[in-house]
């Protein structure tokens, strides 16, 4: 399995926007990817601006997947306004 860790940086007043279009994200994952085994939003405590989505998928292919869909490239245009630069993304292979 492979994990994936992404870092959201959003702008200044723009957190619940981005996180309701971010839910909607997150409920179509869980709904239609069965290679994804986590996909969780998650907000830093030190700053209010800053999201971590941690995602843990069985394998290349489900990862590969989760990137094509269309409910990804479109929910992804929507929040791209709120965002505060592009999304730091850390690749990490899990640990049995």
């Amino acid at each position: 399995m492979l994990g994936v860790v992404a870092i959201l940086k959003v702008q200044d007043g723009k957190g619940p926007d981005f996180e309701a279009v971010f839910l909607k994200l997150q409920a179509e994952v869980r709904a239609n990817e069965p290679g994804c085994k986590l996909y969780q939003l998650t907000r830093s405590q030190a700053d209010a601006n800053t999201y971590k989505v941690l995602e843990i998928y069985e394998d290349e292919a489900a990862l590969a997947h989760h990137g094509g869909t269309d409910y990804f490239r479109a929910i992804g245009r929507e929040m791209g306004p709120f965002l505060d630069g592009r999304p730091e993304i850390d690749r990490l292979t899990t640990v049995d």
